[in-house]
């Protein structure tokens, strides 16, 4: 539906004040809690730098309906809140003002989040001036006439708050249908690796070398000069999936330790700190400590196929994830992942082996490019409808401003 109309008559002829910030709505600094002051659970979240609680308290000291800025840490993060809370010292908050709605103070500071974290100062913790804010150049629709300005800021916030709404719904539903296909995608990836008879069950250990990865010296920059060595952490995992060919960064030839790489087709499995997480690497590589790196012995390189073992690796990893050691550093119970068995299927029968593998790889490959091609349509869709809500707020908030000040 086409609201270009409507919002032309809502906005028709309609001027605005602009003033400083601090002239129309009173910022206040909260008040900095100790932790031994903080529960995990309480009448009132505690926001000190970030949008996340960082604890509850028994009070408050902001009502509700308020809005406010992160000013250290996640600095320039602009936030509303319905319900009282207990703001620290690096969260700048604003009054109710008589002349303007809470709500619309909020809209209106989320069109300006550009101009806003450009003037965070980056230091050990980013810091986000007040001085700024109380200056920045804030509109007031029809000034001259108090009634209808809040009626224009009712309105505002009522279509934002509908916006707002909608797209939520649409991102729980696609997250929610997102849920359901890959959990279906793993219950059937689960009932294909699940054998009964005629299979040989073969330690980890046995099929694989087992090794460690490493961070070469960051004291030695000739390590980390034109690298040519692809060198894999958690973060290309995260970014690239779970078949990868090329790293986010890269390492000297001088910085591998014995002049030795680990083979292309090895597997990588997170075994400390973010437990479980694992990949196909195609390319001749080096790894970082967090994983451990799986290459196949020679005995066995013609038992597997390589993607038949990648996709035995999700059980392997739900498998690491029961069996971590719970500590301030979780990591594997090692001894019991080198136990751990690996099916061959139809062992006496090499070529029916091979061929099986095959069939389940082809089947789950189906489906893993189901998965990811659902993914990221869905990620397109709500990426498309957060861009729309956020074109009708800017249109909606895009006052003009006199000439001297439309620099």
């Amino acid at each position: 539906m086409d609201t270009h109309p409507f919002l032309e008559k809502l906005l028709d002829g309609m001027e605005a004040e602009w003033k400083p910030l601090g002239e129309v709505v009173k910022g206040r600094c909260g008040k900095r809690l100790v932790k031994s002051q903080l529960a995990d659970s309480g009448d009132f979240a505690v926001f000190q730098n970030s949008m996340k609680p960082l604890g509850y308290y028994h009070e408050s000291n902001v009502s509700p309906g308020s809005a406010f800025i992160i000013c250290g840490g996640a600095a320039g993060e602009i936030g509303y809140s319905d319900f009282p809370f207990w703001a620290a010292d690096d969260v700048y908050y604003f009054l109710p003002p008589e002349r303007v709605l809470s709500k619309y103070l909020y809209y209106w500071l989320l069109t300006q989040r550009d101009k806003i974290t450009a003037q965070v100062r980056r230091a050990s913790v980013p810091r986000l001036s007040k001085v700024f804010i109380d200056r920045f150049s804030f509109p007031i629709p029809c000034p001259d006439n108090p009634e209808k300005s809040l009626a224009i800021q009712n309105e505002i916030v009522r279509i934002l708050d509908k916006f707002t709404e909608l797209t939520a719904e649409l991102t729980a539903e696609l997250t929610a249908e997102l849920t359901v296909r890959k959990k279906q995608y793993k219950y059937y990836r689960e009932k294909l690796l699940t054998f009964g008879e005629d299979v040989l069950w073969v330690p980890i250990s046995e099929v694989f070398h087992l090794k460690n990865g490493y961070t070469p010296s960051r004291a030695k920059q000739e390590f980390w000069e034109d690298g040519t060595v692809p060198w894999f952490r958690m973060d290309d995992i995260r970014q690239n999936g779970h078949i990868l060919g090329h790293s986010l960064q890269k390492i000297s030839k001088s910085a591998i330790k014995g002049g030795k790489l680990f083979p292309a087709n090895s597997l990588i499995f997170a075994t400390s700190a973010t437990v479980g997480k694992h990949a196909l690497i195609s390319v001749p590589y080096l790894s970082n400590q967090r994983f451990t790196n799986l290459s196949v012995k020679e005995k066995y390189r013609d038992t597997f196929a390589d993607r038949f073992l990648f996709y035995y690796g999700f059980l392997i990893s739900d498998w690491c994830k029961k069996n971590t050691k719970k500590s301030s550093f979780p990591s594997v119970n090692m001894n019991g992942f080198r136990k751990f068995k690996i099916p061959i299927p139809y062992p006496d029968n090499p070529e029916r082996s091979l061929a099986e593998q095959a069939r389940i790889v082809a089947i789950l490959d189906k489906f893993d490019a189901l998965t990811i091609s659902l993914t990221d349509g869905l990620s397109r869709e709500i990426e498309l409808s957060q861009k729309q809500y956020e074109y009708y707020r800017d249109l909606l908030l895009n006052f003009p401003k006199p000439e001297k000040d439309a620099a």
